[in-house]
């Protein structure tokens, strides 16, 4: 089997490639732009695999899509390539307008065109799998607010309410795929996960923040009080979920995908700061640098993943427990300083993003 990841020099998309060459026998193309966020040093360890190929491509370019699907002839498509930072958002939303959007309708056009050319088996067996996020769901009760807050999760059948420009334009491609299929008959499937952590995650996101601005000593911002609730999923188990997904999953379904760990943010950088003054103790204590500071525009409350379905249909379950997780993932970064310092190239130096209104 041959897929075609898009986004694969990122964060969730390289760690589906890493998980397919060293797991399975298929053969991977991975096509990305390689913006800020891109890093080819993600895949280091497949990048010498007979079964990996890289094409430097903007899925924005439709003669270039087309020629990749022309020459590599995939099985499949997983649809990973996508803007991703809510406070981007906020401060510049036309490159997600442009990327989650237009990318988005352009790669299913040319799909739609690929597919109908093939024959037999392999248009049968095709699938093009589409990857969001639960944030298109809006926002949840906080338990603060209700007394069962274990049985408001978001399903596959939750309404879509997105609150930033990030998750509308999630929100806009997810709308996209599915019309696809009802129009023209694609295969697709659709996956929303919940917030992703773990190995090779780009400083702009909260974890690996937390975690440097810990070592530099510099102050943890925490978004108003921290006690929005997140549910965290190990980026390896996700890439395990998208896996079984586009082998196995439904055409025309969708599947939640998360990892049962709902967490304050305050908790997780607690967290963080205690492992950290573990394994490399300092006085005054990491937690000593949190700063509280102003709450960002239309800031979600809660999310949280009802994962039954894949559960039950594809027999995945989370492999870590945030503890697990966040431990190991804290670890990689003290072994992989000099990663995080390349990664940051001047186009991003940790400074707080999505306060422009």
């Amino acid at each position: 089997m041959k897929l075609l990841v898009t986004g694969g020099a990122g964060f969730i998309g390289s760690a589906v490639i890493r998980h397919i060459v060293q797991n399975t026998s298929d053969h991977v193309v991975n096509l990305d732009k390689l913006t800020y966020a891109g890093n080819l040093e993600n895949l280091r360890e497949v990048s010498r695999s007979e079964r990996y190929h890289f094409e430097r491509v903007d899925i924005c370019n439709r003669a270039e899509v087309d020629r990749v699907l022309a020459q590599h002839q995939p099985d499949a498509i997983m649809h990973l390539a996508a803007e991703s930072h809510v406070d981007r958002s906020i401060d510049g939303p036309a490159d997600f307008i442009e990327t989650n959007i237009v990318g988005t309708y352009t790669l299913l056009d040319a799909t739609r065109q690929y597919w109908q050319a093939l024959a037999g088996e392999r248009k049968t067996n095709f699938r093009f799998h589409h990857i969001s996020t639960d944030e298109v769901y809006g926002d949840l009760p906080h338990p603060n607010e209700i007394a069962n807050a274990e049985e408001h999760l978001f399903t596959e059948h939750t309404a879509y309410a997105p609150s930033s420009p990030y998750s509308a334009s999630k929100a806009s491609s997810d709308h996209l795929v599915r019309a696809w299929q009802r129009t023209y008959g694609l295969p697709v499937l659709v996956t929303n996960c919940s917030n992703n952590y773990g190995p090779y995650h780009f400083p702009e996101k909260l974890i690996p923040l937390m975690i440097l601005n810990a070592l530099d000593g510099k102050p943890l911002p925490v978004y108003g009080k921290g006690d929005q609730i997140r549910d965290w999923l190990y980026v390896e188990d996700h890439a395990r979920a998208l896996y079984k997904v586009v082998t196995e999953g439904q055409p025309g379904e969708t599947y939640n995908i998360g990892g049962h760990n709902e967490k304050q943010n305050i908790k997780v950088v607690h967290t963080i700061c205690d492992i950290l003054q573990e394994l490399r103790p300092q006085e005054p204590s990491y937690r000593d640098l949190i700063t509280n500071v102003e709450d960002r525009p239309g800031h979600d409350m809660r999310y949280a993943i009802d994962a039954r379905k894949i559960q039950k249909e594809l027999g995945w379950v989370p492999e870590e427990t945030f503890e697990s997780g966040i431990r190991k993932t804290v670890q990689w970064y003290l072994d992989n300083l000099d990663w995080c310092r390349r990664v940051q190239d001047g186009s991003y130096q940790r400074e707080r993003l999505g306060v422009k209104v």
